[in-house]
Order: C-alpha cells, then sequence, then structure tokens
C-alpha cells in the first residue's frame, strides 16, 4: 500500500508540472480554448482534451497536430461558473454525457463548475460534482489504446439521491461543420420477410423531404448544413452498434453494445443525429434501466478515426468506402 500511495504522490508531482508517459501514451496538463486547467491523453496518432474547469467535457478530439473533430462555440469556450458562466446549461461543444429521456429542466442541468480529474496510469477519469437538482452524478472515464488512432470512452451515471431514478446515458459528440453522418439501418430479414425489421423516429420538427437527408434500404445520411435554417433531428434502432461522421477527409466512427432486449427511450432510439446550423451532433443511447441509490450504470462507446477517406454522401460510398473500415471494428476484440 505505502509503495501504491507513493507512486500516485509521484504522479500527481509530475501531472503538476509537466508531463506523464505511460508506454506510448502521454497525459498532459495543458492550456485549451481559454480553460487553463485541461488534460491532454494522446498516443502519437491522436489525442484528446479535457477540461477540469467545468464538465465532464471532451472538448477536443482528433489527429495529433490535426483539427478538432468537435465543434467548439467560440463564444462560449473558456467560460465557468465564476467567469461570466452564470448557472445557466452552455453547450461549449465537444463530447458530453446527459442521462435520457430528454426533459427541461433535468437533461439542463449546469456543468459549468470544475470537476475531479483523475489519472490511472493512462486512464483519465473526469468526475462531475452530484447535480443539485437531480442527485445523479456524471463520470467519463477515457483509455486510449498505446498505438492504434482508437479510444474506449466509459459513461457513468451513479445515483447518490435517496429514491430510485428511470434513467438512460446518453452520449453526445458536438461534430465540427461541414460533414455527413451516417446512420445504418437493420438489413435482416425476420420470418422470409413478413415481419417490419427496423425503426426510425421523427420529432415534431422532422421533415422527411428535407434534402440534407438521404434515405436508403442500407442508410441515413444526414448532412450537416450551415445555411440550413431550422434543425432536424432523427434515431434509429442502430441494431449493429456502430454510427460515423464523414468530414474533411476523416471519419470518425462510434462502435458500441446493443441490447436486443434492452429497452431504449425516444420510442426504441439508439442512434440519434441533430443538426443546426453550426453543428451536428452525433449521439449514442443505452437501454432505460431503473437506478437505484448508490448504483451506476455505464455506456461505453469505443472511437475510432481514419484518415483519407473519400466520402460523398451517397449510400454507394459507404458501401465501397466506410462499411469495409466499420466492419472489423464490429469484432469482440475490438
Amino acid at each position: 500500500m505505502r509503495h501504491k500511495w507513493l507512486a500516485m504522490a509521484v504522479l500527481g508531482v509530475v501531472l503538476a508540472f509537466g508531463t506523464v508517459s505511460w508506454g506510448e501514451v502521454t497525459v498532459t496538463k495543458v492550456a485549451h480554448a481559454g480553460w487553463k486547467n485541461c488534460h491532454r491523453i494522446a498516443n502519437g496518432k491522436i489525442d484528446a482534451i479535457v477540461t477540469a474547469d467545468v464538465g465532464p467535457r471532451v472538448i477536443r478530439f482528433g489527429f495529433v497536430g490535426g483539427p478538432n473533430e468537435f465543434h467548439q462555440f467560440p463564444d462560449q469556450v473558456g467560460r465557468t461558473r465564476s467567469a461570466a458562466g452564470g448557472d445557466e446549461w452552455r453547450i461549449y461543444g465537444g463530447h458530453r454525457l446527459w442521462h435520457a429521456p430528454e426533459a427541461m429542466p433535468r437533461s439542463y442541468a449546469p456543468d459549468n463548475r470544475p470537476i475531479e480529474v483523475r489519472h490511472e496510469g493512462a486512464i483519465v477519469r473526469c468526475i462531475q460534482p452530484v447535480e443539485q437538482s437531480t442527485g445523479i452524478q456524471k463520470e467519463i472515464v477515457l483509455t486510449m489504446d498505446p498505438t492504434e488512432a482508437r479510444m474506449r470512452v466509459t459513461h457513468r451515471l451513479t445515483n447518490r439521491g435517496l429514491w430510485p431514478v428511470r434513467l438512460a446515458p446518453w452520449a453526445l459528440s458536438v461534430m465540427e461543420t461541414g460533414g455527413c453522418a451516417i446512420l445504418p439501418l437493420p438489413t435482416t430479414a425476420p420470418q422470409g420477410k413478413l415481419l417490419p425489421n427496423a425503426r426510425v423516429i421523427l420529432w415534431s420538427y422532422s421533415d422527411m423531404a428535407d434534402p440534407r437527408f438521404t434515405w436508403s434500404a442500407k442508410y441515413v445520411l444526414f448532412r450537416q448544413d450551415s445555411e440550413a435554417t431550422s434543425p432536424g433531428k432523427v434515431g434509429i434502432m442502430a441494431t449493429d452498434g456502430w454510427g460515423a461522421y464523414a468530414n474533411r477527409g476523416h471519419l470518425f466512427v462510434k462502435t458500441f453494445t446493443f441490447d436486443p432486449e434492452g429497452e431504449y427511450p425516444d420510442m426504441g432510439s439508439s442512434l440519434e443525429v441533430y443538426s443546426a446550423s453550426d453543428f451536428l451532433e452525433l449521439e449514442t443511447v443505452a437501454p432505460l434501466t431503473m437506478l437505484g441509490p448508490g448504483e451506476t450504470v455505464e455506456h461505453v462507446e469505443v472511437w475510432h478515426l481514419f484518415d483519407g477517406v473519400r466520402f460523398k454522401p451517397d449510400p454507394r460510398t459507404v458501401d465501397s468506402v466506410v462499411l469495409p473500415l466499420v466492419k472489423p471494428l464490429l469484432s469482440p476484440t475490438r
């Protein structure tokens, strides 16, 4: 125990002044986008930045030296509750954790106060104080692959209240403008094509005639358009356990586990896309659970990033370019 304590103490000292290396993975304390207390985790190919000043938020993810795959809102980054942030919820940008189903004010509990960031070897844990309005505590854990452009993102919700709460972990990535989201529809044919095999969920402001959509037998494509005058949203029951966003020659892929026995919120949606004129959100949702006092529920995404992807927003390109990259990721060993 003494040696373990000494190792953690040394780690804390090094992090206060510089960089810690764990094999190919490095963890560095940095400033980013106006926030002074940020932590960068990198492996030589990709890096991610979380801020301890608000959150939990993964405010950056991308290739080392390359652009941020996530959108940041210039008028909001760097703000905290004590720095003209106020008590209202702010989108900031990057990647965040909510609990579904969406409701006002529950989903919009402010996350603009400092959080605890712990380093456990090459693992970075971002722990939010308990939400005063809900009794729920949020945590995001980053585990970066030592050599590949891949990172495991574990989302945890813990009920610190006095009574059970029915909820589902909901992971939302605010993607940079100009790309196209890819949602794979199920292709199974139950009982010889006699029964339905897919579920597409629409919101009151969804318009199937919206030119940003491309509908096909195997995919729903949703382009982000900076000239759009209204938002749009679509959800699907993504039984294959992946969704993607193609932008600027890069392909960002989320893989996750789909539970065929689970009850999903939003009429059975496990993968959702929301888009407005200045961003697009690629969202995964876990099954609903009755979370008792002191209990924790987890939802895991694995992020994969590819370069040199020649993507056009049509289903044939998904078949020929995207699917060969995605299929190997769906192996249980990945």
